[in-house]
């Protein structure tokens, strides 16, 4: 059994993991798109612009998903601590 308010191994790299997916998350979506655009501007006769615009969407829509999963993911984490040392949230 861990000691009181350490957490057990386990609990640290399930955090550790889900945030480290969060930056790959958002690295694939700008690439994604990107090609997208790419893509589109063979089809269309539109280059750069497809290239382009594909990169903004790709960043936008991917910042957007990251910052709304890292602020989760930091709740979480602050649940999961509290529950693992037996704080309230007046306490901490």
């Amino acid at each position: 059994m861990s000691a009181p308010g350490k957490k057990p191994a386990g609990v640290i790299q399930r955090q550790v993991g889900s945030f480290l997916t969060l930056g790959l998350q958002l690295a694939l979506s700008v690439v994604f798109f990107f090609f997208v655009g790419y893509w589109l501007d063979g089809k269309l006769g539109t280059s750069p612009w497809g290239s382009i615009i594909g990169a903004v969407v790709g960043v936008t829509g991917g910042l957007i998903k990251f910052l709304k999963d890292a602020v989760a993911l930091g709740k979480k984490a602050d649940e999961d601590f509290r529950a693992i040392s037996g704080k309230s949230k007046s306490e901490h």
